[in-house]
């Protein structure tokens, strides 16, 4: 049974999600009990209480949250154990079919790496080979996402930006910055991952989940103009030790 903290947290990310989604709460449909229960079977241990609640209200449609061109659907996770693209009882979790027709790297659960009541998740080929480590945990990845394809995007402008520091514990240095410039983090998250709301401004940042975090990360910013970018860049670059550099400016600027 989930925790309260686990049911708390469920909540936020739920109030964050209809927030920040246009039409979500009309278009997303959740998986019935008999898909879980047949989900949790094929993982051979309880499933991560975030991936409960995700299947509760998303596991046939995320609606507009969906992604072009993977498919996090029960039923897909159903169907690609049966088709064996998947393993019952591994370690791996399989939760997103990738589409790509060339080199499909579907999405999949390490649940021996549980975090804050969800899980690393990780891309591979079905047939093995590399992995490519994304977020520590499922809810990160689907928040990230939010906030990029629903509030970044849609800003006047953006940046992609290097940030470089010291060492590899760069959230306790960032996290008081964004606070004095009036940003809020709309979701708990770990030590791989950043996200900062403003109402003119929002900045997404993430590390590869790693034993040894890297000492350096690229952060997305948008808001409404150059000006108000460059003066939140400027004040990071001050008011702690990180060396920045902008990447691209999208629309480009001179």
């Amino acid at each position: 049974m989930p925790t309260q903290e686990q049911d708390d947290q469920a909540l936020i990310m739920e109030n964050f999600l209809l927030r920040v989604v246009p039409g979500l709460a009309k278009q997303w449909q959740g998986s019935t009990q008999e898909e879980i229960t047949q989900i949790e079977r094929l993982s051979g241990r309880p499933l991560p209480p975030f991936y409960r609640w995700f299947l509760s209200r998303m596991g046939q449609s995320m609606g507009p949250l969906s992604y072009p061109r993977v498919d996090f659907s029960a039923r897909r996770v159903i169907s690609s154990h049966a088709d064996a693209l998947a393993t019952p009882h591994s370690k791996l979790l399989f939760i997103g079919y990738d589409s790509d027709e060339m080199m499909p790297l579907h999405f999949f659960y390490d649940l021996n790496l549980p975090a804050r009541g969800d899980a690393r998740v990780t891309r591979q080929n079905a047939v093995g080979g590399e992995r490519h480590e994304q977020f520590e945990t499922f809810r990160e990845l689907l928040a990230y996402g939010a906030l990029l394809n629903f509030r970044v995007v849609n800003m006047p402008q953006r940046c992609r930006v290097m940030l470089k520091s010291d060492g590899p514990d760069t959230f306790s240095q960032l996290d008081p910055v964004m606070d004095g410039l009036g940003f809020t983090k709309p979701i708990p998250t770990g030590p791989f991952c950043g996200l900062y709301e403003r109402q003119d401004a929002v900045m997404l940042c993430s590390k590869t989940p790693r034993d040894k975090p890297q000492p350096f990360m690229i952060f997305r910013l948008g808001g409404r103009d150059s000006g108000t970018l460059r003066s939140i860049m400027g004040a990071i670059a001050t008011r702690s030790s990180f060396r920045l550099e902008v990447k691209e400016w999208d629309p480009p600027i001179t």
